[in-house]
């Protein structure tokens, strides 16, 4: 197992934990759940997965273990890699019509031949707890309550824990996925951050990223953000997840690496999240929060103030 990146010693940044962080989360979340039960209700959440993709298999275990934790109903649906779409959509029906799964979430990437948008789409919107729906998307732009996308949500979570009060802060997102890049830059549009979205194909890349108090790098290239792009004390959150060969560790073997050059940032930086041990534990612990804000809602209570955004 990769383990969180190691600190040299003359680094300057505060490391960012985001694996403490998204177990305190969760042991909040475990409190609601609790809450939630005395009135009557368990949070549950569906997880479908169609195919055998090893990846997507370990997410899924994951995020089953998680939701036992935290005292939820978990439902796990597995459907064949050939499976039509006509399938899958039937059984997003009959989940969209059980009253007692609250979040539906369909493990991506889909097979070849299924049509990953109209399978979003086919979710309830209070139920999408990947807050991927065009419905939520579209909420989350104009400032209405909202499914908020997961790591997007910790991402933030993460920032006002170190930061406090974002406004005025000038954010640069580097990536512009709608699952990361673009919620991304909503969520820091209503913490009043000057934001510019920025991509692999944007002028002076690095220049754009150097006027930044906030760099949230989520493009999908390893170590892509240098030290040298990272104006001194600014707040590096790494989104990345790229393997890398790993030959000192054997033939075959590969290693985590985020977006961000760790090793040089990390003698800028104010604050940074490594990889693994950064981003990532947060999504699982946020997937367990919309679930719970979920719950609430659709059976007319009002969600924990500290989980609702």
């Amino acid at each position: 197992m990769d383990q969180p990146t190691s600190v040299p010693a003359s680094s300057t940044a505060r490391i960012i934990d985001g694996k403490a962080f998204a177990a305190g989360l969760r042991a909040r979340i475990a409190g609601h759940v609790t809450a939630l039960k005395a009135q009557g209700v368990t949070p549950g959440l569906a997880v479908v997965l169609v195919g055998e993709d090893p990846a997507s298999e370990v997410y899924v275990r994951n995020k089953g273990i998680a939701t036992a934790e935290a005292g939820m109903q978990g439902f796990e649906h597995k459907l064949p890699a050939d499976a039509s779409q006509e399938t899958l959509l039937e059984l997003i029906a009959r989940l969209n019509a059980d009253p007692a799964v609250h979040g539906i979430l369909v493990q991506l990437p889909l097979p070849g031949g299924l049509d990953a948008d109209k399978v979003i789409d086919a979710i309830a919107p209070e139920k999408d707890v990947d807050g991927f729906h065009v419905q939520n998307v579209g909420r989350l732009a104009t400032g209405m309550d909202a499914m908020v996308s997961c790591t997007p949500l910790g991402c933030l979570m993460m920032l006002r824990d170190q930061l406090g009060d974002l406004s005025g802060l000038e954010a640069v997102v580097v990536g512009r996925s709608n699952i990361v890049g673009k919620p991304m830059a909503q969520l820091l549009l209503r913490e009043n951050c000057t934001v510019t979205i920025a991509h692999s194909r944007t002028r002076d890349l690095a220049g754009v990223c150097r006027r930044a108090d906030i760099v949230v790098a989520a493009v999908g290239r390893p170590r892509m953000v240098q030290g040298d792009w990272i104006k001194p004390g600014a707040t590096v959150i790494d989104v990345g997840i790229n393997r890398i060969p790993a030959p000192e560790r054997g033939e075959g073997r590969v290693r985590l690496v985020g977006d961000v050059d760790f090793d040089s940032a990390v003698q800028v930086a104010g604050a940074i999240t490594p990889v693994p041990g950064g981003v990532g534990p947060m999504t699982i612990a946020c997937l367990l929060a919309n679930t719970v804000i979920a719950a609430s809602r659709l059976n007319g209570i009002a969600p924990p103030a500290d989980l609702a955004y």
